[in-house]
């Protein structure tokens, strides 16, 4: 029995270590992928404190790690279209019986030196893609897309406001002005935060306690307010704040995950002006090829959203990091 090296976190202690565990065998229409990227998103912080809960994990222990690219190291019975040695990325989860399952949470996942695909759960990888960059598209980027152009449908030149500028608002902000949305308004406390939101392409980055956040918001629109508001922060305030904000008709998109209650202050206002909240995760089969040939293509560059590499033994140090937001990550890739 070979072995390999895996970062595996104990759910009853929520203990993460790095062992030696089984490496795994390809069965029907899987393939074996060496992993060559795995990053490390806040939703693993989260699994790891205990904020979020596997829902369908049938074991104790897990292999974390839902943003994976590699390559092909072995193929399974039945699987045709692929090749070993061949470039991939990684969707970020898979269905089973009708159950949306999420890598590295619901089963195991990339933090290790090899994981488990099913065929159609990959995609292929253009060479000029690095893989610390393709490691992030499944969900760093993918999720924030999905918001943007499937839950918010924003169109082009509609007013956006984006709330939370860490990995997934970063990348909302590259979307929104890849995808003509105007104006461009980033919120968030961090003053490195709204620093990078103007780099990424915001328009305007505001501090939520600026208590002149609303007209300055009305200035930057011509009075029209917020088409959409977009929540990665996943903080009660942060959604009662984005609702003052909003045109009549407005839309706000609640992408940032929390347990805690959702309140309107104002009901008649919200009902009078026709606001829509709407939740999202994730996002569907499509977004991840799209991304990558937007990125082919030159449409998007990812080089700036890789703060820094670590290798699979200082998982925990790239969790704490993380956590604490030291440096002000975008996203840390793990390296086997």
């Amino acid at each position: 029995m070979e072995l390999m090296r895996a970062a595996r976190l104990h759910l009853p202690t929520r203990t993460l270590t790095v062992e030696d565990v089984p490496r795994p065998v390809p069965g029907p229409r899987h393939v074996l992928v060496k992993v060559e990227a795995a990053g490390v998103c806040l939703s693993d912080v989260h699994v790891i404190d205990g904020t979020l809960s596997p829902a369908h994990l049938r074991e104790e222990t897990v292999t974390l790690g839902h943003e994976v690219a590699g390559t092909i190291a072995g193929l399974g019975p039945e699987v045709t279209g692929w090749r070993t040695g061949q470039r991939v990325v990684l969707q970020a989860g898979e269905t089973r019986d009708g159950l949306v399952l999420t890598r590295g949470v619901d089963y195991d996942g990339g933090w290790a030196e090899y994981a488990l695909a099913r065929t159609d759960t990959l995609f292929a990888l253009p060479d000029s893609i690095p893989f610390e960059q393709a490691a992030i598209i499944p969900d760093a980027v993918s999720t924030p897309w999905g918001a943007i152009t499937a839950t918010a449908a924003v169109r082009p030149a509609q007013a956006v406001g984006v709330w939370g500028i860490g990995g997934l608002g970063a990348h909302a902000v590259q979307l929104l002005r890849a995808i003509g949305a105007y104006p461009i308004i980033a919120v968030d406390p961090s003053p490195a935060a709204r620093r990078r939101a103007l780099d990424f392409g915001a328009d305007l980055a505001l501090d939520p306690a600026d208590p002149q956040l609303r007209r300055q918001i009305l200035s930057a629109t011509a009075n029209r307010a917020l088409e959409v508001a977009l929540d990665f922060a996943g903080v009660p305030a942060v959604r009662e704040q984005a609702l003052t904000v909003l045109a009549a008709k407005g839309r706000l998109v609640l992408v940032g995950l929390t347990d805690k209650p959702l309140t309107i202050a104002d009901g008649t206002r919200f009902s009078y002006l026709q606001h829509r909240i709407l939740g999202h995760y994730g996002s569907d089969e499509g977004a991840v090829p799209q991304l990558i040939a937007l990125a082919e293509g030159g449409r998007l560059d990812f080089s700036r959203s890789i703060t820094d590499v670590l290798p699979l033994a200082d998982a925990a140090t790239a969790v704490q990091r993380l956590n604490s937001k030291e440096g002000d990550p975008i996203r840390l890739i793990l390296r086997p």
